[in-house]
């Protein structure tokens, strides 16, 4: 099987390259913006035609939530549009797609995890175009599968515990928001289900949510960074009105892992045991 995935540099891509090696039956082609243009339709169309993909995993998204709210062009170039291309040619070539979303679909108003069937509902313009692809892509082809993250950390790239670690041996003390609850999620850990997904003799399309088991809010996430990596900072809780963003976030975005764990018979991780392998990675970085 061969396997186009896009967003090569970012957190998942690079953890779906370190999986690579588990799954000698897939074979995984990796681009990002240098190597394949998604927005150009032509460029995709012709390494469909040169690969002869089997599937694509869409890693590649605008996720700079702030700027989103005033680059809503760019935002939408790359989460809607691109989308639509992938689905569109991968479909023509009878290949199936794997598009990455969000909980930022979610206005963030509920006090029950999120199924599949609610009501979306997207506050800011990144939630919109994030939810735009989703739309697009199942119209363009219907054998895709839709998976909703949220919360999303590794070793690479830009996330919150890196943030946290390295704002922890700044500072003394740090205000961190309570009142922002979901559910942290290992790349890692995503990146493992996906490929189990892509690997399956049974793919079965539809939209799915995925996160690790548990909830959190951002403050408690930062507590479990500290006390597991064994930083001496003091953490207080603080009300997202103190922290004004030009995007709103979501304030309840736990997901309900039911269907995928179903589907594809996962066995999904607790944040904290994640948290702990990604923790030990960067220690040794």
């Amino acid at each position: 099987m061969k396997v186009l995935v896009t967003g090569a540099y970012g957190q998942l891509g690079n953890e779906i390259k370190l999986l690579a090696p588990k799954y000698p039956g897939v074979k995984l082609i990796f681009t990002d913006v240098d190597t394949l243009d998604i927005t150009d339709e032509e460029a995709v169309e012709k390494s469909f035609r040169t690969n002869k993909f089997d599937c694509v995993i869409n890693c590649a998204a605008y996720t700079a939530v702030d700027k989103a709210e005033t680059a809503v062009e760019t935002a939408r170039k790359v989460n809607a549009l691109a989308p639509q291309i992938l689905a569109k040619i991968s479909k023509a070539h009878n290949a199936r797609m794997i598009q990455v979303s969000t909980d930022y679909v979610f206005a963030g108003d509920a006090h029950l995890p999120y199924s599949e069937n609610d009501e979306v509902g997207p506050n800011g313009s990144y939630g919109k175009t994030k939810l735009e692809g989703e739309q697009l892509c199942m119209v363009e082809n219907p054998e895709s599968v839709i998976i909703r993250t949220a919360w999303l950390y590794s070793s690479f790239g830009n996330n919150f515990v890196k943030t946290m670690l390295r704002l922890g041996k700044e500072r003394e003390e740090l205000g961190v928001v309570y009142d922002q609850v979901g559910s942290p999620t290992f790349a890692a850990d995503l990146a493992a289900a996906i490929l189990a997904i892509v690997s399956n003799e049974k793919f079965v399309a539809g939209v799915y949510h995925y996160s690790n088991e548990g909830v959190a809010s951002w403050y408690d996430f930062a507590k479990a960074i500290f006390e597991l990596s064994e930083v001496a900072c003091s953490v207080n809780p603080v009300l997202s009105e103190n922290f004004p963003t030009p995007a709103k976030r979501p304030a309840y975005s736990v997901l309900n892992k039911s269907k995928i764990r179903d589907t594809y018979n996962l066995k999904i991780p607790y944040w904290r045991d994640s948290l702990k392998i990604c923790i030990k990675q960067l220690e040794k970085k």
